[in-house]
């Protein structure tokens, strides 16, 4: 049975699975959650702290950027109103057999798109604020531990807070993607063979 409305479902960070997933050294990820913890920069959009999941065979971007930072939320139980995410920017980025799912209870929303090997999902200017991270990584001319506010890679006008931890890359390969992020945007986002339901019963997650 299928209907037109669905909620996001909560989830809950989990910051050394996001970094072993990324497959940085743990002293970096450890930067990474002091930065977090020292306070970044809060995003000028509110978002809802519901979480959606995305997975995708194989992501690949040009143009990578990550650094701490903080959503401001409506979310009662956000503390003071702000939600600690790790922003990811990618200029460009192709993902295969994209699948994106929220859940509230027995309803889920559910959409795919880009399984046809030759048309990828498409994005530009991808901005991504996360709690969790899965997947095999690959990154070409990376640079770990640089200032938040410095990185360039991504061409974005805004990052993190001066003197946050940032790390940057001139191009990242993510096989097997798994995801929990609180919002996403681009400038542009294809759907190459797009299919959107609505399941009200089942287990109908991405993963």
């Amino acid at each position: 049975m299928e209907d037109e409305q669905s909620a996001p479902a909560y989830g809950r960070t989990n910051w050394r699975r996001f970094a072993v997933a990324v497959g940085l050294p743990t002293v970096v990820a450890g930067g990474l959650v002091l930065a977090l913890a020292e306070g970044a920069l809060a995003a000028n959009f509110t978002v809802s702290g519901k979480q959606f999941k995305l997975s995708a065979d194989k992501l690949v971007g040009k143009g990578f950027t990550q650094y701490s930072g903080q959503l401001a939320s409506n979310d009662p139980s956000a503390d003071k109103g702000r939600i600690t995410a790790a922003m990811s920017g990618i200029r460009e980025a192709d993902l295969w057999n994209l699948c994106q799912s929220v859940a509230v209870g027995p309803v889920t929303l559910r959409i795919e798109a880009g399984g046809d090997e030759k048309r990828p999902v498409h994005a530009e200017n991808l901005l991504i604020g996360m709690s969790e991270l899965g997947g095999d990584a690959t990154f070409e001319d990376i640079q770990i531990g640089l200032d938040g506010s410095t990185l360039n890679r991504d061409e974005a006008e805004s990052h993190g807070a001066a003197l946050s931890f940032g790390q940057q890359s001139r191009t990242v390969t993510i096989q097997n993607l798994r995801q929990q992020a609180y919002y996403t945007s681009a400038s542009t986002f294809v759907l190459n063979g797009m299919s959107l339901k609505l399941h009200l019963s089942g287990e109908h997650e991405c993963y």
